[in-house]
């Protein structure tokens, strides 16, 4: 790790991405605990039976500080912390640089083919009943061109994850860790890890 700080690894991208199950397999094999946004959202809708989602729902605007605070004391306590969303530079970003203060922020930007983001979105919204608390039907807003990328000053690396991950997850590991450089994207020479055709945001 990079001096005597905490790290936080920001794994970032659009809907259907497969960040959360990227932000879930890199937590393990670092050994540190991922907070994920949508993770947090799904949690308070247990608790609102009746709750419907929708772009501004008030479920929404809770998480945002929730996401946060839950980073801070984690980083605070010494703790390397995955931080997964999907970390739209304009919303995200100010909130995001307060946390540089008490850690090392490295990003992981994950990016995949447009056609299948859609495609996973669809077929997760049909599938999994934890997609209640989302408006996937916006979903699209943040795909191609309507998702713009966190913009930091730190350390980052590109991960194709149109079928499974380029470059390959020990080499992200590495990364995240502090052992290697800002890598752009990779090419297919690089180590390819197997990912289910569908992952979990």
């Amino acid at each position: 790790m990079e001096g005597s700080r905490p790290t936080l690894i920001v794994v970032s991208g659009p809907p259907g991405a497969g960040k959360t199950t990227l932000a879930h397999r890199l937590a393990r094999r670092i050994g540190c605990p991922a907070v994920c946004r949508d993770e947090i959202k799904e949690g308070m809708v247990l608790a609102t039976p009746d709750f419907v989602a929708s772009e501004r729902d008030e479920l929404t605007l809770r998480t945002l500080p929730t996401f946060f605070s839950a980073l801070r004391l984690l980083l605070e306590a010494g703790v390397t912390t995955v931080a997964e969303a999907a970390f739209q530079d304009r919303i995200w970003r100010p909130n995001l640089q307060p946390l540089a203060d008490v850690s090392n922020i490295r990003v992981v930007q994950c990016v995949v083919d447009e056609a299948v983001t859609r495609e996973r979105v669809r077929l997760r919204a049909e599938s999994e009943s934890t997609r209640r608390a989302h408006a996937d039907s916006l979903a699209h807003r943040l795909m191609g061109a309507g998702f713009v990328r966190l913009s930091l000053d730190v350390p980052s690396i590109e991960v194709d994850t149109t079928d499974g991950y380029v470059p390959g997850l020990e080499a992200i590991a590495s990364f995240a860790l502090g052992r290697t450089a800002s890598l752009g994207r990779a090419s297919s020479a690089c180590q390819h890890a197997p990912e289910p055709p569908v992952s979990a945001e």
